[in-house]
C-alpha cells in the first residue's frame, strides 16, 4: 500500500461562498504529514447561490435536475483547477448538503455521482455521510478524524463556517459536534444592508446588545442537548429566523452585534483555560467575532495561515478519501453517535 498520495479535496459549505478546491500531498511517516500544492475557491454565481439556498424546498424531480447541472459545474471547476497538476490519485468530495435530518434518518448531498468521475477522468471518492446516518449516526461532523491525524498538536479544532463545530481530544476519545449557526445567520443579516458578509465584523462592532433577543436565542433547545449533535439549514430557518422576525424593527447593527455575542457565548462555554484551539473557516477572518470569542473564553486560540483557514475542510475531505481507499476508519462513533467506528465513502472509477 502506498505511503504517499496526491489528492484533490472539494468542499461546498452551507455559507454558499463557493466550491473550495485543494490539491495536497499526504505522506505517512511517524504521523501523517501534508503539503498544500494549490488551493482555489470558485465563487458561486448569484444564480447558484439562490438555487442552492432554496434547494431543500424543491421536489425530488427538480432536485435531480439541479444535481445534474451542479455536477457539470463541479466538472468545469475541477478541470480548470487540475490544469498542469500531475499524478493525481483521486478526487474527494462530500457533495453539497441539501437536507440533513439525521434524527429522521435523512441526509442528502448532491454531486456524489459516478458521472463526476467519468467526466473528470479521475477516480472519485465521495458520499461520506450516508452510511453513517444508516448506522444511526449524525453523519456529521466528519472532519474530526482529519483533525486527529493532521492537526494533532492542538487539543481542539474550531471551525467557523456556516455553522460552528468543534472537535476535542480527550484521554482516549475524540468528541465533536456542531455548536451554533454562524455565517448562515451573519450573512443573511449583512444581506439586509446589501452586503455579502459583514467584513471583519464592522457592522457587529458598531451595534449594541438587544438583551431580549440574546435571551431568546440562548433559550433554544439545541444548546441543552448533549453531543453528538449536528445542525442543518432547516434548523436555522425554523428556529433562528423566526426569533429575528420578532426583532425586525431593531437596527441591523444591533441585531448582528447581538448574534455575534451569542456565538461567542456558545463557543466560550465549551473550552477550558488550558485548551489549545486551532480556528479555521471563513469566520476566522471576522476580527470582531474572534475578539468576542476570546472575551468569553480564556483558551489559547491560534489562527493559522490563510490557506489553512480557508481550505482546511477541503484538505481533510481529501485525507478522508485516503483512509477510505486504504479501508481504514474515517468515521468515529464517539463523534457521530453511530453504532460503530467505520470506513465510509463510495469510490467511482472513470
Amino acid at each position: 500500500m502506498k505511503s504517499k498520495y496526491t489528492v484533490i479535496g472539494v468542499m461546498s459549505g452551507t455559507s454558499l461562498d463557493g466550491l473550495d478546491l485543494v490539491c495536497a500531498s499526504f505522506e505517512k511517516k511517524d504521523v501523517w504529514e501534508f503539503e498544500i500544492i494549490k488551493a482555489t475557491t470558485y465563487s458561486y454565481s448569484d444564480h447558484w447561490k439562490n438555487t442552492l439556498a432554496k434547494l431543500h424546498k424543491q421536489n425530488p424531480i427538480k432536485i435531480q435536475k439541479i444535481e445534474n447541472e451542479y455536477v457539470h459545474l463541479m466538472v468545469s471547476n475541477i478541470l480548470d483547477f487540475t490544469k498542469g497538476l500531475q499524478d493525481i490519485d483521486f478526487v474527494c468530495s462530500p457533495g453539497h448538503t441539501v437536507f440533513h435530518k439525521p434524527e429522521q434518518g435523512i441526509t442528502l448531498q448532491i454531486g456524489n455521482t459516478a458521472n463526476l468521475s467519468t467526466l473528470i477522468n479521475h477516480p472519485v471518492i465521495c458520499d461520506f455521510r450516508t452510511q453513517d446516518v444508516a448506522l444511526g449516526g449524525q453523519g456529521a461532523p466528519l472532519v474530526p478524524v482529519g483533525d486527529l491525524h493532521l492537526f494533532g498538536s492542538y487539543s481542539a479544532c474550531l471551525n467557523l463556517g456556516g455553522f460552528a463545530n468543534v472537535s476535542k481530544k480527550g484521554k482516549n476519545i475524540v468528541t465533536a459536534y456542531d455548536i451554533c449557526a454562524v455565517n448562515t445567520v451573519l450573512n443573511k443579516l449583512a444581506g439586509e444592508k446589501g452586503l455579502e458578509y459583514d467584513f471583519q465584523g464592522s457592522l457587529a462592532k458598531s451595534g449594541n446588545n438587544i438583551q431580549k433577543l440574546l435571551e431568546a436565542l440562548e433559550a433554544l433547545d439545541f444548546y441543552y442537548k448533549s453531543s453528538p449533535k449536528s445542525l442543518g439549514i432547516e434548523w436555522v430557518v425554523q428556529e433562528i429566523f423566526p426569533i429575528f422576525e420578532r426583532f425586525k424593527n431593531e437596527t441591523i447593527e444591533d441585531r448582528i452585534h447581538t448574534y455575534t455575542h451569542h456565538i461567542g457565548k456558545q463557543i466560550g462555554k465549551i473550552f477550558s483555560n488550558n485548551d489549545k484551539v486551532l480556528i479555521s473557516g471563513g469566520g476566522a477572518n471576522n476580527k470582531y467575532l474572534i475578539s468576542v470569542i476570546k472575551y468569553y473564553s480564556r483558551a489559547d486560540f491560534t489562527i493559522p495561515k490563510k490557506e489553512i483557514i480557508d481550505f482546511k475542510e477541503a484538505l481533510i475531505f481529501a485525507f478522508l478519501g485516503i483512509l477510505r481507499f486504504q479501508q481504514k476508519v474515517n468515521c468515529l462513533s464517539s463523534v457521530t453517535g453511530c453504532s460503530k467506528d467505520h470506513c465510509s465513502g463510495k469510490i467511482f472509477y472513470p
